[in-house]
């Protein structure tokens, strides 16, 4: 058991949360490749273990081993290098959550070639950013007839990508992807001298969805797989040879987090659900039907599962439940284990990194609470003047020392931007942009964005509180908490609501959540605007954007 996390870490199991944090060291060698290391290296050990679980909408259903992973990748690799392609370059991964994807990006990892995984949702425009940014020499995509489109009427402005390749019907000025690379050999060499992948090369880049200017390009390298151990083995609590399913699509970095790196490292098969679109029912259809052990989605998913009949399923099978994306708050916590008998542990992370913070196994989660530092991350709660916040002050949660002794899976930072560099690793410290509070006992309470807590009548209003207070009204099921533009006030709460099923919109409904929530929170924290709506911004991970709420608030009031 834990053959590969033994590898690679002194001590595997520990007995508290204080252990963890002395004892947890990892390392690795200078040529660490997760695609040879990891994927190849399993197939060596144990050539029938189960590497990936497959299923659709549409009945289709396959289940891959890791021998499977590794030819098929291997072949994939082979037609790359025929098409010229080598360490260094990049290749644009819009694949939603087809199988192939697990194949495709392994055998980038091996080439030592840059894979930059993006949403189905991008327009021509996004594209064009995208690729010029960087210079991408290939796009694989999906059969998606949207992104083929967006994909076809970038092409004249996008001078550097050579090769388009889809899966799917053939269509004219498009690579058959699965017959570039069905008749390669399943043999590879791992690649020495010039062409050797090391550790520290660029290995993925991640395009950020930011609240202001255009996307920045977070560069990971080749060592960042080996970061998840924190999230897959002690947050997610994924099993040896079990089944893990963590919601997200292959062009957000969540699917870096619960879909492949660190479960794959912990051996954990893991499911990929490749949903059409999300539906509570049939998600808890899939963990039913296909025994899944552990679990991660999104606060939103867990939302939604909540208010369906789950009498209907059998969720036994999963042994940990846990969540990340934004916080979750307490009401539905306590509703989940009332339902189900298990908490759910909440992880906090970035694109940028991986899980920074966490409620572990070793005690009980807060709810409410983001958890406790991860081991290797030395965190602090900080002023802006640098200096350290007190029990219960607010303030920006700062990774000390990162730049000088950067913890293995935390961004090596932007590419090719000096000044937002400088700003993310100011004063030799990694800085996360997200506030929160500590308590007394170590627990860090989230509060939200810099750019997302309300400033209103000299007041500093964090939304995820005012919203957890709004959550417990039994008429809502999601609510967003922005700031509206006030010409009195400066900025006033406002709540965005999705009701409950048999609940209407009314003024005299406005009134009772305002009323529940003066008492349930302090009085000033109540939302003077309620706005209810059908369906809440989000982005496909299941993020809420409150920054496009507040975005037309703020053209409303022009």
């Amino acid at each position: 058991m834990d053959y590969m996390l033994k590898k690679y870490l002194a001590k595997v199991d520990f007995d508290s949360y204080e252990d963890f944090i002395a004892n947890y060291k990892l390392s690795y060698p200078d040529n660490f490749n997760f695609g040879f290391d990891i994927v190849d290296g399993w197939a060596e050990v144990e050539p029938e273990k189960r590497a990936l679980v497959w299923c659709n909408d549409s009945g289709e259903s396959h289940t891959f081993t890791f021998t499977d992973v590794k030819k098929q990748s291997n072949k994939i690799a082979n037609a790359i290098k025929k098409l010229g392609l080598k360490k260094g370059d990049s290749v644009l991964l819009i694949m939603r959550r087809r199988y192939e994807y697990w194949f495709t990006v392994t055998a980038l990892h091996k080439l030592g070639v840059i894979a930059i995984p993006a949403t189905f949702q991008l327009t021509k425009k996004d594209i064009v950013y995208r690729v010029n940014k960087i210079g991408i020499d290939m796009c694989v995509c999906a059969d998606d007839p949207y992104v083929i489109e967006q994909i076809d009427l970038s092409r004249e402005e996008c001078p550097t990508l050579k090769f388009y390749a889809k899966l799917g019907e053939k269509r004219d000025g498009w690579i058959d992807f699965k017959a570039l690379y069905e008749n390669e050999s399943d043999v590879l060499e791992r690649p020495t001298g010039a062409d050797a992948v090391m550790a520290d090369d660029p290995m993925l880049m991640y395009f950020t969805s930011g609240t202001t200017g255009m996307p920045k390009l977070v560069q990971h390298v080749q060592s960042y797989p080996l970061g998840h151990i924190l999230t897959a083995k002690y947050w997610q609590q994924v099993i040896e040879n079990g089944l893990h399913l963590t919601v997200a699509d292959s062009g957000w970095a969540k699917f870096s987090w619960g879909k492949i790196y660190g479960q794959w490292i912990a051996g954990s098969a893991v499911m990929g659900y490749d949903m059409d679109k999300f539906h509570a029912s049939n998600l808890m259809r899939v963990i039913h039907d296909y025994g899944v052990t552990t679990f991660c989605a999104p606060a939103t998913m867990y939302r939604f599962m909540i208010k369906e009949d789950m009498s209907e399923f059998d969720l036994s099978s999963v042994k940990h439940f846990s969540m990340a994306g934004e916080p979750l708050n307490p009401s539905v916590m306590e509703a989940w284990q009332k339902i189900t008998g298990h908490r759910i542990y909440e992880g906090f992370g970035q694109t940028e990194s991986v899980v920074i913070m966490a409620n572990y196994g070793w005690a009980d989660p807060r709810p409410g609470s983001t958890g406790k530092p991860a081991a290797s991350f030395n965190i602090k709660i900080m002023r802006e003047d640098g200096t350290e916040c007190d029990i219960g002050e607010e303030g920006e949660i700062v990774v000390v020392g990162a730049k000088e002794h950067r913890p293995t899976g935390l961004t090596i930072g932007y590419y090719n931007d000096d000044e937002a560099n400088e700003r993310l690793y100011r004063g030799g410290n990694y800085h996360t942009g997200d506030n929160a509070w500590y308590d007394s006992d170590g627990y860090i309470w989230f509060v939200g964005r810099n750019d997302d807590v309300i400033k209103c009548s000299g007041y500093r209003i964090g939304p995820f509180e005012v919203e957890s207070a709004i959550m417990t009204h039994p008429s809502v099921v999601e609510c967003a908490v922005t700031a509206a533009p006030d010409p009195v006030r400066g900025q006033v709460v406002k709540a965005t609501i999705v009701l409950a099923r048999g609940y209407e919109p009314s003024d005299a409904l406005k009134k009772e959540i305002q009323d529940h929530v003066k008492k349930v929170t302090a009085p000033y924290k109540y939302p003077r605007i309620v706005e209810f709506t059908d369906e809440l911004p989000k982005t496909v991970s299941g993020k809420i954007r409150r920054n496009v709420i507040r975005k037309n608030d703020e053209e409303s009031a022009k």
